[in-house]
């Protein structure tokens, strides 16, 4: 079973709702405070995910994630990248990628500082519901397809995003390419459920983009693609009854001809919980 750590500090909101992400998957999930792994009570290595979820941790007040950041760099900086080369998962979702991006553990080159994720174009707190086309299957993340091989979610996933600072920019806008021939890029917004990019020009085209990200990049992953970090909130649509528009999309969505009701139909951000946990189980029996 899949033993996940959800990490919270004064400020985290979004904690109890990725652990209930988690927990639906059947995985073994602990809330711990920070604290907890830096005054070595409890070890990273007693995991098998780590996830940084969203929030405002302590109030952004230096910075979207800058106190956390700094707090795991001096403290748990060899812990972490252990952790990260061990080949482990670690998620981090908007407030959690804005801290993964600040240790440079995304986009993962070495250490090397090359993204930032800066104040949205519009100079607001943009909440909103985006469409995301998946770029990528470098991660286990990213393996939706169950057992039959059929893909649930053939033209991406339709997630809410809240946040002010996702605008995803990097140092040098030729290294756009260099995510790309990677398969770095785990997602990226677009304009309607085709799949279709959102906008031809590098900062997309608002509201379909949000925050005016370079190449309209939604999420990242290393280039191992055990750590994943995105602007969206996939812990908030874990039940297809979190939709505000579901009474709209029940009548023409293909799923409904498999049967079933909506209190036990998946929220689209269900697939990366379950993806994830999928995989770790799949580790633990093969090396059993």
């Amino acid at each position: 079973m899949a033993h996940v750590l959800v990490l919270r500090t004064a400020g985290t909101n979004c904690d109890e709702e990725t652990v209930y992400a988690f927990e639906l998957t059947g995985a073994d999930v602990e809330r711990l405070h920070v604290g907890v792994l830096l005054r070595g009570e409890r070890r990273l290595d007693e995991f098998d995910v780590f996830v940084l979820p969203g929030g405002f941790a302590y109030g952004d007040d230096l910075g979207a994630g800058a106190v956390l950041a700094n707090q795991l760099r001096t403290r748990l900086a060899d812990d972490l990248r252990s952790f990260v080369a061990s080949g482990k998962l670690v998620l981090g979702i908007c407030n959690g990628f804005q801290v993964l991006v600040r240790l440079g553990i995304l986009p993962g080159w070495e250490g090397e500082k090359a993204a930032s994720l800066i104040e949205n174009v519009s100079g607001k707190f943009e909440d909103r519901w985006v469409q995301l086309r998946v770029a990528s299957t470098l991660s286990p993340f990213l393996d939706f397809a169950p057992d039959d091989g059929s893909n649930p979610h053939p033209h991406g996933l339709r997630l809410p995003i809240a946040h002010k600072e996702g605008r995803f920019v990097l140092r040098d806008a030729a290294l756009v390419e260099r995510l790309r021939e990677n398969g770095q890029i785990a997602f990226t917004y677009c304009r309607t459920d085709t799949g279709e990019s959102a906008a031809a020009d590098a900062c997309g085209e608002y509201p379909a983009n949000p925050n005016g990200s370079v190449a309209d990049v939604a999420g990242l992953l290393n280039p191992a693609g055990n750590v994943l970090g995105l602007m969206p909130h996939p812990e908030r649509f874990v039940h297809r009854l979190q939709d505000p528009l579901w009474t709209r999309q029940r009548r023409s969505d293909s799923r409904d001809a498999g049967g079933g009701d909506d209190l036990t139909r998946s929220g689209d951000g269900f697939a990366l919980f379950e993806s994830a946990v999928r995989y770790v189980d799949r580790c633990v029996e093969g090396s059993a």
